[in-house]
């Protein structure tokens, strides 16, 4: 049995995390940021949910119109109580507004 208050929970670091399970090899874990993480694509899917604060997050989506190759890149203002879903294979970074407090559930070891 855990109970967490994500609202005061912080880390020595950006993207510092407190691991909350793991579920038969997917991971639950809290995030506290005050700063970007990097362009990454993770090795499955990740769901991302603002528990606290405001996070641009950007992603890149890629284009085959008209036989031409393109990558179009977008920004959405995450803001508490919301939930990004990347697909394997969506390149995204996240960009907090201060702080914010972040549920990350991947697969172990991804990125």
């Amino acid at each position: 049995m855990k109970i967490i208050c994500s609202k005061n929970f912080t880390a020595e670091r950006a993207w510092g995390a407190l691991d909350i399970a793991n579920l038969n090899g997917t991971t639950v874990r809290l995030h506290w940021t005050d700063q970007p993480y990097k362009w990454h694509v993770n090795d499955g899917e990740e769901v991302f949910a603002v528990l606290d604060g405001i996070v641009e997050m950007h992603y890149r989506e890629r284009s085959d119109e008209g036989g031409e190759a393109g990558v179009s890149e977008h920004i959405a203002v995450l803001e508490a109580g919301d939930v990004f879903y990347a697909q394997v294979g969506c390149e995204h970074v996240a960009h907090p507004r201060g702080e914010a407090r972040i549920l990350v559930i991947e697969k172990e070891g991804s990125v």
